[in-house]
């Protein structure tokens, strides 16, 4: 999608600071982290509402967790990894993505 600010950084015109990336997907560090670490993981494909035909996208996304989670010294710890969907659940980019984040205690309920 061409006004896409996610499509933008996994093309390459926008500047990220990218810890991963494949053939499918890119992680980077968001820029306004809730966290000591803060990556943002995307499907390199436009994805704006997840549908069945996305399932394995997902598999995919959530398979990258845990390398990228150890590149970024959280395997010992711990981490949480998020999806907000939709308005309502607090997702600002309507493009796919995963949060992961780390580097701290994180509380339950968030706040």
């Amino acid at each position: 999608m061409s006004d896409c600010i996610f499509c933008k950084i996994a093309a390459g015109e926008i500047p990220a600071n990218f810890i991963y990336q494949d053939d499918e997907v890119v992680a980077f560090k968001d820029t306004n982290p809730q966290a000591p670490v803060h990556i943002l993981i995307i499907p390199k494909k436009h994805v704006a509402n997840i549908l069945e035909a996305d399932e394995a996208l997902l598999g995919t996304l959530f398979g990258k967790v845990k390398k990228i989670a150890a590149s970024q010294g959280l395997s010992e710890k711990g981490f949480r990894t998020v999806v907000n969907t939709g308005d309502d659940g607090g997702q600002t980019v309507h493009h796919l993505h995963l949060h992961l984040l780390g580097g701290r205690f994180m509380q339950w309920p968030p706040g």
